[in-house]
């Protein structure tokens, strides 16, 4: 597993990390949580990033990986939905105590990184959200402070200078990012976290739109995109997916989330070959640069 320093932290993080939505909300059982994190953890993921309103997502990874495995990685959440993803409460006093929540749940002391889930920008400008933060880093309740998001907020999160980290959605589907935000991320020694980096697998169902309301919008543009690699098996593309965004100059890790034993060990084999190969990666941007339209900005 390759391991890359994450901005000016001082973590060495794996480039790929564990996606901890999945398994809060798609009611894995604890035991078959405990099989998939050891799995990651022994193959060398050291990146687990989960949030607050992912459901069961934090007490799972508290039972799962707990004192025994607690140096083995790096713990992230999100905070700002203290009562759950529909409701959004940016109120420092709320803040402060889904943090504290996530200690509980998570069995910990400490976090590693807490960032701010997708708040607007004139959140961000106002100041509370982020003093909340620091605040919560002057008390010892987490390492680092983050902001998890896109588009024009987290150009602001990146200007403002208060983070050290971005979490933001990189794929082939979802390119803005790549011009928007990473080359300033470089510049300021920013960690950054790709997101949503398979692009939710939306081509897997051929012209048959997702079920699902999340991955829609990603099947719609790669309807349009209509890259010739997506006619390969699932693995293949997915290999290529995952080492497009692995590919960009900035990014650090990748969170992938699953509920299936086995995928981590072949996630690494695609990680470990390494970037696209500079036709295919520009062939991509190309493709992207032609096609998309103003209204594809980054998916939260």
């Amino acid at each position: 597993m390759e391991y890359r320093k994450l901005g000016k932290t001082d973590m060495n993080v794996s480039v790929l990390g564990l996606g901890a939505w999945e398994i809060g909300y798609q009611r894995i059982s604890l035991a078959t949580v405990k099989k998939l994190l050891n799995e990651a953890l022994d193959a060398g993921i050291n990146v687990i990033d989960t949030a607050e309103c992912y459901a069961t997502s934090e007490e799972l990874i508290g039972e799962a990986v707990g004192k025994p495995r607690r140096k083995d990685c790096h713990l992230f959440t999100k905070c700002g939905h203290e009562s759950g993803w529909s409701y959004p409460d940016w109120r420092p006093e709320s803040m402060l105590r889904s943090i504290q929540r996530s200690l509980k749940r998570m069995k910990t002391d400490h976090l590693d990184l807490i960032q701010l889930h997708s708040c607007s920008e004139a959140e961000l400008r106002q100041g509370d959200v982020i003093n909340t933060l620091k605040r919560a880093r002057e008390r010892g309740d987490t390492r680092y402070i983050g902001y998890s998001g896109d588009s024009r907020a987290a150009l602001y999160a990146l200007e403002c200078g208060a983070f050290d980290t971005l979490q933001t959605s990189v794929n082939i589907a979802d390119q803005e990012g790549i011009d928007l935000l990473l080359p300033l991320a470089e510049t300021n020694n920013i960690g950054v976290i790709a997101k949503r980096p398979i692009a939710n697998v939306a081509w897997r169902n051929g012209n048959r739109p997702p079920t699902d309301t999340y991955g829609r919008p990603y099947w719609e543009r790669l309807q349009k995109l209509k890259y010739d690699f997506l006619q390969r098996s699932i693995e293949a593309t997915v290999t290529t997916a995952l080492r497009f965004t692995l590919t960009p100059p900035g990014i650090h890790t990748a969170i992938v989330g699953t509920t299936k034993l086995g995928r981590f060990t072949r996630n690494g084999a695609a990680a470990a070959a390494g970037p696209l190969p500079k036709e295919l990666y520009e062939s991509i941007r190309a493709r992207w640069h032609e096609v998309a339209q103003p209204s594809w900005v980054g998916q939260t």
